[in-house]
């Protein structure tokens, strides 16, 4: 775990803290799909992303979702760190877009390494900055943009954590993601494909020239 550590924040981390990280966190692999946290879940312990992508959703009184944002290697949710040093329940939940590894900071260790060093606290600083930035934007989506250009902004995202520019996914799964129904996203994905922007097969999308758009 030590030589992931070090290659995934060692330009980061102190050498005493990768050590600490080390000694303390757990390792876990995880599934495409598996619900790392849930929503009403308190929450013992901190994820810091080795590789894979991890989707952000709220739920409403109803039960449908939203897409708030995703996280990549390198990342951890803010909305976590929240929840572990205010011992409240989650208001997100957490699931693996693509197979993943971890390591769980236990809950214990958050407060102590704010004061003890400095490139953790800089770290969570960062990290609050970042979900706050990627939570405004996810607003001003939901406020300013079509619902075509939404479903093209998703798309962008997922070709980006694909590193490709094949998707696989369907339609009711993006009409999850962005809570709209399903006939929509059918309709608006047909007319993205007629201006030349994306090509539909079966249970996969291909976006064009992902990295210009």
């Amino acid at each position: 775990m030590l030589q992931e550590l070090t290659e995934h924040y060692g330009a980061f981390f102190e050498d005493a803290l990768l050590q600490e990280i080390n000694q303390v966190g757990v390792f876990k692999e995880v599934p495409e799909g598996y619900t790392l946290i849930n929503i009403g879940q308190y929450v013992n312990s901190m994820p810091l992303l080795i590789s894979g992508a991890i989707k952000v959703l709220r739920e409403d009184n109803d039960g449908n979702e939203l897409l708030l944002y995703f996280l990549e290697r390198g990342d951890t949710c803010a909305m976590t760190m929240t929840c572990c040093l205010g011992q409240t329940k989650s208001e997100i939940r957490a699931v693996a877009e693509t197979d993943a590894k971890l390591i769980m900071i236990p809950i214990q260790k958050m407060e102590e390494w704010t004061g003890k060093y400095k490139s953790w606290r800089n770290f969570v600083f960062q990290s609050y900055h970042n979900r706050l930035h990627e939570m405004l934007e996810t607003i001003d989506n939901i406020a300013f943009l079509n619902m075509d250009e939404r479903i093209m902004k998703y798309l962008k995202d997922k070709a980006k954590i694909e590193q490709g520019n094949t998707i696989a996914t369907t339609h009711q799964q993006i009409a999850y993601d962005l809570h709209t129904s399903r006939v929509v996203v059918s309709r608006l994905l047909k007319k993205l494909e007629t201006m030349g922007k994306i090509e539909l097969h079966r249970n996969s999308i291909k976006v064009i020239s992902p990295e210009t758009m």
